[in-house]
């Protein structure tokens, strides 16, 4: 069994509550192939103690991923990805994420700061997506830019 140890971080400052940026986070984890089916999400006790949010906040969170199909909880053991969201030009070994991590540096280079660079990509994907514009195969590589976790991939327990 693959163990990923996915850290959420939580924005209380966001107005976003805490159950649904975990929500996001484990999405944008799914979308960039940092999650696969299989792979374990941590337990409510683990990221309580690491993210400092009631453990009911995330098994709300999880039955919510559980409701759209993502996870599914597996008593006794714990809670595993049954599918990917990952598209192959959406993952961090993709062209468009090379781009985009060179278009981050020069956006830091000329002085932006990390919420000036949210609103550009906000503001960009609105515009690209909003009125239909969107490819068949669009990708989702932006949101990369305001993902709030961490992860940490291991073989074993």
């Amino acid at each position: 069994m693959m163990v990923v140890i996915l850290e959420y971080r939580i924005d209380r400052r966001s107005g976003v509550p805490a159950f649904q940026q975990i929500v996001q986070q484990t999405k944008q984890a799914l979308r960039l192939g940092v999650l696969v089916p299989g792979d374990r999400l941590p337990t409510a006790k683990e990221v309580a103690e690491t993210s400092t949010v009631n453990p009911n906040t995330t098994l709300k969170a999880y039955r919510e991923l559980e409701r759209e199909g993502l996870v599914e909880p597996r008593p006794g053991q714990g809670t595993f990805v049954r599918r990917t969201l990952a598209r192959p030009s959406a993952g961090t070994d993709s062209p468009l994420y090379a781009d985009l991590v060179a278009w981050m540096s020069k956006a830091a280079g000329a002085g932006l700061e990390q919420e000036d660079v949210a609103a550009l990509v906000t503001s960009a994907m609105e515009k690209q997506y909003a009125a239909g514009n969107a490819p068949a195969t669009g990708s989702t590589t932006a949101s990369a830019a305001t993902t709030g976790s961490t992860t940490t991939r291991s073989t074993g327990e």
